[in-house]
């Protein structure tokens, strides 16, 4: 299990269970696979916040296109005031990186704004989804922006992209 935590060995986004790990809780091996399982589900916890965060906002419908292109670049800039909090800006690259990200976001959600609304929709669920992928790749390297932060942020994009594809 070399992609664990070391606080308590719970398995992160990506990683593989090893299968000939000794059993930690239990008599038999269904005991240890429910606590295991709970375990895990505590241990989601922004996931859990996340799935919340994505019905409350689109179980009745879309909000305002301009909205969520706004919040794409709120996303981005929520990146920047981690960073610096966490000092990762004095390491090399790191903050000429996250501003080409801020930029990147932030003129697809102008241009989400400026096209045509049905096309808007899929531009701005592009950077929602390019957001995801911003958010898994911190995720998995620890950096800018803390992994519960990260790990929430990718199922809001994650999700808030596909509703907009199959809602507009």
């Amino acid at each position: 299990m070399t992609d664990t935590i070391a606080s308590g060995g719970h398995l992160m986004i990506g990683s593989a269970q090893n299968d000939k790990a000794p059993a930690r809780a239990g008599r038999d091996s269904s005991e240890t696979a429910a606590s295991g399982f709970v375990t895990t589900l505590r241990h989601r916890w922004p996931t859990w916040l996340a799935l919340a965060l994505v019905v409350a906002t689109f179980a009745d419908g879309l909000p305002a296109l301009e909205f969520l292109a706004w919040l794409l670049v709120v996303m981005s800039v929520c990146y920047l005031i981690f960073g610096s909090m966490r000092g990762e800006f004095r390491k090399p690259g790191v903050l000429m990186l996250q501003t080409a990200g801020l930029l990147g976001f932030g003129v697809l959600a102008l241009l989400a704004s400026a096209v045509d609304h049905g096309l808007g929709w899929y531009v701005l669920a592009g950077g929602w989804l390019g957001h995801a992928a911003w958010d898994f790749a911190h995720h998995r390297t620890g950096r800018v922006v803390p992994r519960a932060w990260a790990e929430w942020c990718f199922v809001v994009d994650l999700l808030g992209a596909a509703a907009m594809v199959f809602m507009s």
